[in-house]
């Protein structure tokens, strides 16, 4: 189940209900950017426990093993976990970018074109500093840059 078809489940993300938006309310005013903000912080304290986890797992599991396929797939099993915890080590500094935006009141707007990147988007990926219709032009150009 996707992210989006979750929170039309009623389902939380990562222990914070979707947002509610009231009829009216102002775009990314003090409410929304609280909300975010919870997010963000949950999702952060959710990586960062997982990355303690490894830490304790890999030293616990450490074994110098006599048989060299043993040893190699135990070296291959932490090399996997540690290349885990680096995209998650990469993911905390990009929310704490993003966290950093909401305190400048910076949050939720095109980093390219300036609209907003809408509610919806911001609940699916709260990092995202595009806009759907710049993320995809980005992506294409990216494809495109790839294949010459």
């Amino acid at each position: 189940m996707s992210t989006v078809e979750k929170q039309k489940a009623g389902q939380t993300m990562y222990g914070v209900e979707p947002y509610k938006e009231t009829k009216g309310e102002e775009y990314m005013g003090e409410p929304m950017r609280k909300h975010f903000t919870k997010l963000l912080g949950a999702w952060k304290l959710e990586l960062m426990t997982s990355v303690d986890q490894t830490v304790t797992h890999m030293k616990d599991e450490a074994a110098n093993f006599p048989d060299p396929a043993d040893r190699a797939s135990q070296e291959e099993e932490f090399a996997f976990e540690l290349r885990n915890r680096d995209r998650e080590r990469k993911l905390i500094k990009k929310i704490d970018k993003t966290l950093q935006k909401i305190q400048d009141a910076d949050y939720g707007w095109c980093d390219s074109c300036g609209v907003e990147i809408g509610l919806h988007r911001l609940e699916a990926r709260p990092t995202a500093d595009l806009c759907f219709d710049c993320k995809e032009l980005a992506e294409k150009k990216e494809r495109s840059e790839g294949k010459g």
